[in-house]
């Protein structure tokens, strides 16, 4: 695979003038150094990195997944934010918010844990490449913690920039579960499209999960096949912006994005620094 570093590694200097004190909440299931390097995880390293090198702020969230080593990369528990139970599917499940920060960066990044969705030692797939069954609850797991503990800090960002499938939940529940939370009243949303790193379908009770929530049916309605092109459709549909950050994206989807008629960029476009920029920094 061929990482796109999205040319973030050397902005120019106007950029500065466009990213002073924006604040960016960048949420990923993949950032390196925690984890090996892939498209999705150097991207969600390279892009904070840029921002906070030309005047903005970020906050990055990622799972505690349990092959990240803890006391090499120093995490630690925060008490202030952790001790909440987050209600999936009728079931009460503790939040845990651990912090670290990467070497030689001004980056913290913040990790949501919890014992029966993370401890297991690997991401999201078993030995035989297939994912796990339970991804459908450890995303909404992930959405719900993210959101809860952002909250809890008080930070209001001005993007809210996701990467990658397991994300996917993030613009539906900002949009309706958390549609009256004043704090992300005025946030923009951008995903970050990935090509796929699995097959098959999810659980087939994925919806009725998410409509749980008092989610109406119709909008998660894409979930009753709940593949790699459902969740990203889904993504596509409530997202105020999107990036197609791999080459090999399915032609469907890229199809479907410029339907979508929102501000968008296409693989090509997005390793045109200037391009990449203004897209970035000024149209959200």
């Amino acid at each position: 695979m061929c990482i796109n570093f999205v040319l973030l590694q050397s902005f120019s200097a106007r950029t500065s003038q466009y990213m002073k004190d924006k604040r960016v909440l960048i949420i990923s299931s993949e950032v390196v150094p925690y984890l090996p390097q892939t498209e999705q995880a150097v991207n969600s390293f390279q892009i904070p990195k840029a921002i906070n090198e030309h005047g903005g702020q970020t906050r990055i969230f990622m799972p505690r997944y349990g092959l990240i080593n803890e006391r090499r990369h120093q995490l630690h528990e925060v008490i202030r934010l952790s001790g909440m139970n987050l209600v999936i599917n009728d079931m009460d499940m503790p939040l845990i918010i651990k912090v670290a920060s990467i070497p030689k960066e001004r980056m913290q990044v913040y990790f949501i844990d919890n014992e029966e969705y993370f401890k297991r030692r690997a991401i999201l797939h078993d030995e035989k490449g297939n994912c796990f069954k339970d991804n459908d609850e450890r995303m909404i797991f992930f959405t719900k913690g993210v959101v809860e503990t952002v909250k809890k800090l008080n930070w209001a960002p001005d993007v809210i920039h996701l990467h990658g499938w397991f994300t996917a939940l993030f613009p539906l529940y900002l949009k309706t579960y958390f549609g009256d939370e004043p704090l992300f009243a005025d946030s923009k949303i951008i995903s970050s499209i990935y090509e796929s790193n699995f097959e098959g379908v999810f659980s087939e009770k994925f919806q009725e999960k998410v409509t749980f929530d008092k989610i109406d049916e119709k909008l998660s309605e894409v979930l009753k096949t709940a593949n790699y092109e459902a969740l990203t459709k889904l993504a596509i549909a409530h997202s105020d912006g999107l990036i197609m950050a791999s080459e090999n994206i399915p032609d469907d989807l890229i199809e479907e994005i410029k339907k979508s008629n929102k501000p968008h960029l296409n693989f090509d476009e997005s390793k045109d620094e200037d391009v990449y920029i203004k897209f970035y920094s000024k149209k959200f």
